[in-house]
């Protein structure tokens, strides 16, 4: 559907227009007519799907230009999701001249209250800082018209259902309300019943999400085994962009610094960092300065990152849609991308539930051995001698090559050069976590039996293979090197696997 279609003003198609868009996205043709009514909506669409417009076009359409004060709050759980939705609102609303502003933990609330002196029509914000100006009475909320709750599953998974009645209490009853989920728990649902008159729902659903140009594997993994089996496909892949997503705070720690030691370039974010750090962090990844960005789910919400070229699921999500969501990271414009995800032996039934939401079969691999990552290693080093011989001027280094090269042997020099730019043997350790409950007392922990007995014959139910496999899984995709290595403990593995052509490994037994 056109957005002209829709009912929007000149000024909104013409900032539409500039933005690029074209087509509407199903949750904006169906939410915005309603908005537009006044109707609440409870909507289910994760981000990505164009859900902020759905809800941003409607507000600027209402606001009236005449009245200084808040007219519409959005309440977001983190930070990061705050800056980017009232960013998109105020690019929409600026031929407008609508007035926005953020609020969010972590900066300076000094300068948020001479923002909000500026009076804003719009404000967006996190639950806690919200509360925090509330309190100070340097937000008054009695003119609001529309409320927004987005990513409502994050804020009451955070727990900030308590933080959320409280904003609600200063908001007038008569008001329009839009409640926006990833996920339809009865939690969410209780939410609606209690703050909501009678609202529209609208529903887009994960598997329309997914897309073949993601190349989507599981690898078979022990969790002490998950940093190990990690790094080497690093070292084979070679991947240009990458998001790791783990499922702890601690972990995301643990898990970049270890990268850094072993001489990738990454960093963690989590909600636990100042936003100055967690901006610097998103810069730095932006300008390709970090290649590996390793995150939880709620940090990464409200990342917007083009050019991603892998996500490797460190630990399986608990919640099938937040799958769809974290490889919807990449694959985007048209290019290709690859998703791995580390599945632990009592992880099963997690693997098979987002299989049957996505309605995609996983395509099983290997993990490679330190002798393969080596070789991914080398290729690359190979690559990058290559390039530095061609751009760096190698005249004044001349006579020192010529003293080496009658002191020591060709072939070993080569060989300590290459050492020096593959081999980081350091070993990592990453602490245990607390392992997903069984879902399915069938499934202790046991092995891949997918629908065709032990050996994964045929499959039962709606699934399509995902057999848009380039180049072996993506290992050729290209990128950066980086010093890599491998930790050489763990070359055995002791999971039997179905066979895979790209890589073999010995079993313990």
């Amino acid at each position: 559907m056109k957005f002209r279609e829709l009912g929007l003003s000149e000024d909104l198609l013409k900032a539409i227009e500039e933005k690029g868009f074209k087509e509407a996205t199903p949750i904006q043709a169906e939410t915005i007519p309603l908005t537009l009514k006044g109707e609440d909506v409870l909507g289910q669409a994760q981000t990505g799907t164009g859900k902020t417009a759905a809800f941003a076009l409607p507000i600027i359409e209402h606001i009236d230009l005449e009245n200084p004060n808040v007219q519409a709050l959005v309440i977001s759980p983190t930070r990061e999701l705050a800056i980017q939705t009232q960013s998109e609102i105020s690019r929409f609303g600026k031929n407008k001249g609508v007035n926005t502003t953020a609020v969010y933990g972590g900066s300076d609330i000094r300068r948020q209250i001479k923002d909000l002196k500026r009076h804003p029509q719009v404000v967006v914000g996190t639950p806690g800082r919200l509360l925090d100006h509330i309190n100070r009475r340097t937000l008054k909320l009695a003119n609001v018209k529309t409320l927004v709750l987005d990513e409502a599953d994050d804020m009451l998974d955070m727990g900030f259902l308590e933080d959320i009645e409280n904003i609600i209490k200063q908001v007038p009853e008569e008001r329009q309300t839009l409640l926006f989920s990833a996920t339809m728990p009865p939690s969410i649902k209780r939410v609606g019943v209690q703050f909501m008159k009678d609202p529209k729902q609208v529903k887009i659903k994960a598997k329309e999400l997914t897309t073949d140009l993601i190349d989507q594997y599981y690898i078979r993994v022990k969790q002490f085994e998950k940093f190990d089996v990690m790094t080497r496909f690093f070292d084979i892949q070679a991947p240009k962009v990458t998001i790791v997503f783990c499922r702890t705070k601690r972990r995301v720690d643990e898990v970049s610094k270890g990268l850094l030691l072993r001489g990738y370039r990454a960093a963690g974010l989590h909600g636990d960092l100042t936003q100055n750090r967690r901006s610097q962090i998103m810069r730095e990844f932006k300008n390709d300065k970090i290649d590996v960005l390793v995150a939880t789910d709620v940090a990464a919400r409200g990342i917007d990152v083009s050019g991603v070229t892998h996500v490797y699921n460190y630990d399986i999500p608990q919640d099938s849609e937040s799958y769809v969501h974290r490889i919807g990271r990449t694959g985007r414009a048209g290019n290709h991308g690859v998703s791995m995800t580390f599945v632990e032996p009592n992880e099963t039934s997690y693997l098979r539930d987002i299989e049957k939401l996505t309605k995609v079969r996983m395509l099983p691999l290997k993990p490679p051995s330190a002798d393969e990552a080596l070789k991914g290693q080398l290729k690359a080093a190979t690559k990058q001698i290559d390039s530095l011989i061609k751009k760096t001027k190698v005249e004044k280094f001349a006579d020192t090559a010529d003293q080496l090269l009658e002191e020591y042997d060709a072939k070993d020099l080569v060989s300590v050069l290459l050492s020096k730019m593959t081999r980081n043997q350091v070993k990592v350790h990453i602490s245990s976590e607390r392992p997903l409950p069984s879902r399915n007392k069938h499934h202790r922990g046991g092995g891949f039996h997918r629908g065709g007995g032990h050996h994964g014959g045929g499959r039962h139910g709606n699934f399509r293979r995902n057999n848009n496999h380039r180049n072996g899984g993506g290992f050729n995709h290209g990128g950066k090197r980086r010093n890599g290595g491998n930790n050489h403990h763990n070359d055995n593995h002791s999971s039997k696997r179905r066979p895979n052509k790209s890589f073999t490994i010995k079993n313990k037994d």
